[in-house]
């Protein structure tokens, strides 16, 4: 309200022109109202170049294509159980003789959820708002999590390598939940149905270390979730190179071996 407009009202009103000067005066200082709300809490930083610790490669296996699926393992029905331990013998001897047989990275094929995270190289994870973006060394893969955000309908989820990663802040522990992952992208070859939901959750341990616990649930073909708990230690001087799938001098044998060519 203007000044020459309250004098007028309250003048017509018989306010005295001292209190007319002191309403005026509250009107001009007491501005809008601020809310004293306490200010949001902030959510743990994991930006940074992170490799698993310790080392994959110290976890039993020998090379690349001979690290063992985490620990306990999954616990199938049958026949998916008969079946897997089959492929995993099969796979082991033909290892063993020297003759790997052909997987996803042979066809130079995305690692997918939740193998991406097994961060046989390094991988950076960039924590943006509204975005959690994961970026692996190898094949310079990409994969985005999208924090607090709702679930496509059923009929729109298109299977892809990584499925729908939506993410939420539980305190200090961020919660990803991954549902959409194509049949043919197996974590350790391990089969699925396209109802699979992978959840995952990451807390800080310390300053440079996380930790990441993994659940898989599929009730048509595990008989309990699949769970086990990656850690990590962050690397603040490592910086991510160039990766680029390159399998030109391998070659896929009849009988899904792979062999090398000089070219």
């Amino acid at each position: 309200m203007q000044f020459k407009t309250l004098i007028r009202v309250v003048a017509a009103s018989g306010i005295s022109l001292g209190a007319t000067c002191a309403m005026a005066t509250t009107l001009a200082t007491a501005g809008p109202a601020i809310s004293r709300g306490a200010a949001p809490k902030a959510v743990p930083n994991i930006t940074g170049v992170w490799e698993r610790y310790p080392s994959p490669f110290e976890e039993g296996g020998a090379g690349f294509d001979d690290i063992p699926p985490p620990r306990p393992g999954p616990v199938l029905v049958e026949p998916y159980a008969a079946q897997w331990k089959a492929q995993r013998t099969k796979r082991q001897a033909a290892f063993d003789a020297g003759h790997a047989l052909v997987d996803p990275s042979t066809l130079c094929l995305p690692e997918g959820t939740p193998t991406i995270m097994q961060a046989i190289y390094p991988i950076q994870i960039l924590q943006t708002p509204g975005q959690i973006t994961v970026l692996a060394e190898l094949f310079m893969q990409t994969r985005r999590v999208y924090v607090d955000a709702p679930f496509p309908a059923p009929g729109d989820l298109e299977p892809t390598f990584y499925g729908f990663s939506s993410a939420r802040w539980d305190g200090d522990t961020l919660v990803i939940k991954t549902r959409g992952i194509k049949q043919s992208v197996q974590f350790f070859e391990i089969p699925h149905s396209d109802r699979m939901a992978v959840t995952e959750r990451y807390r800080l341990t310390g300053p440079d270390m996380l930790r990441g616990d993994f659940s898989i649930e599929d009730p048509g073909y595990l008989k309990v979730p699949y769970r086990w708990t990656w850690r990590y230690k962050r690397n603040h001087t490592y910086r991510v190179p160039e990766y680029v799938c390159d399998h030109s001098l391998e070659k896929v044998n009849p009988d899904g071996t792979v062999s090398f060519e000089n070219k």
